[in-house]
């Protein structure tokens, strides 16, 4: 069962109440935030030789539309 809770003056508080018996052993792990630009950094810029107008104009280099 995972639970979530949230640290408050250095002691993690749980969201909700949980029926845990004295002593239970648990963990603790913090959940890491990353953005999205941080989530893909590993992949950004990756691709050599684009076109520098490929995000306005996307449709035309994929489906052959007009150019913007």
């Amino acid at each position: 069962m995972v639970f979530k809770g949230h640290v408050r003056n250095g002691v993690v508080v749980l969201d909700e109440s949980a029926d845990l018996p004295e002593g239970v052993e648990v963990r603790v792990e913090p959940v890491e935030r990353k953005t999205l630009a941080d989530r893909l950094r590993n992949v950004i810029g990756s691709v050599p030789d684009l076109p520098e107008d490929l995000a306005d104009n996307h449709d035309h280099y994929i489906h052959g539309t007009p150019k913007q």
